[in-house]
């Protein structure tokens, strides 16, 4: 199921916005606290981010900024500007899409759909099930079984077990699963990575499978 975040300030959009998103089977988030966004994002986890430009506190320009410098999530910008350079705008500062108010919500609909499809699709193209040493990887769905025990795993969490299962055996630097996971790592914190490695240890760990990623001091991580 797909995670859709909203940040709009109009709770009639975002109320619209929620309950169509809820027929097509996605799960979605409203943003009430529009001053620690950013923690609320990192909580959720979403596969797509719907932004409003005009918010309390912080504009939607800075919030579209502050998420690319951690993930590169597929944002639509949703506006009632219109105006050609708000357009320019979001694009180069990483947004995906523009969409202005008043807005048809089948239109808007269409469009998450087909950025979810374009920008998660590339699994398709590999195997379905990644098993090793008593873990299975679904593909298809991003869960991982241990056992008869199905878990769920968020966005980043799925690519860096990804990451680490294709070169299984070798060790993984940490410059390159921060280079595999975000488009540039000098803006993201150096501990995203660490919190990301442990939330999946600790899955893990809970479900009997001990020491499954090896830190290698110095040297970045490998699952033997």
């Amino acid at each position: 199921m797909a995670k859709i975040m909203i940040i709009e300030d109009d709770p009639s959009i975002s109320k619209l916005i929620n309950e169509n998103l809820g027929k097509w089977q996605m799960d979605s988030y409203v943003v009430s606290d529009f001053e620690n966004i950013i923690d609320q994002f990192n909580d959720y986890d979403p596969d797509l981010v719907l932004l409003d430009i005009n918010l309390p506190v912080r504009d939607g320009y800075f919030w579209n900024q502050e998420i690319r410098k951690i993930s590169k999530t597929p944002i639509i910008i949703i506006s009632s500007r219109n105006s050609n350079m708000d357009q320019i705008m979001a694009m180069n500062m990483g947004a995906d899409d523009f969409v202005e108010k008043p807005f048809s919500i089948d239109i808007l609909i269409a469009k998450i759909n087909a950025l979810l499809r374009r920008t998660y699709d590339f699994t398709k193209s590999t195997a379905d099930i990644i098993e090793h040493n008593g873990l299975k990887l679904n593909l298809s769905d991003s869960t991982v079984e241990i056992g008869e025990n199905k878990i769920d795993l968020s966005k980043n969490e799925y690519k860096l077990l990804q990451r680490l299962l294709k070169d299984q055996g070798k060790i993984v630097s940490r410059e390159q699963l921060l280079n595999f996971m975000w488009d540039d790592e000098r803006f993201v914190d150096d501990n995203t990575l660490t919190v990301n490695i442990n939330r999946l240890r600790t899955k893990f760990d809970q479900n009997g499978l001990k020491n499954y990623i090896v830190t290698k001091v110095g040297q970045g991580y490998i699952i033997p």
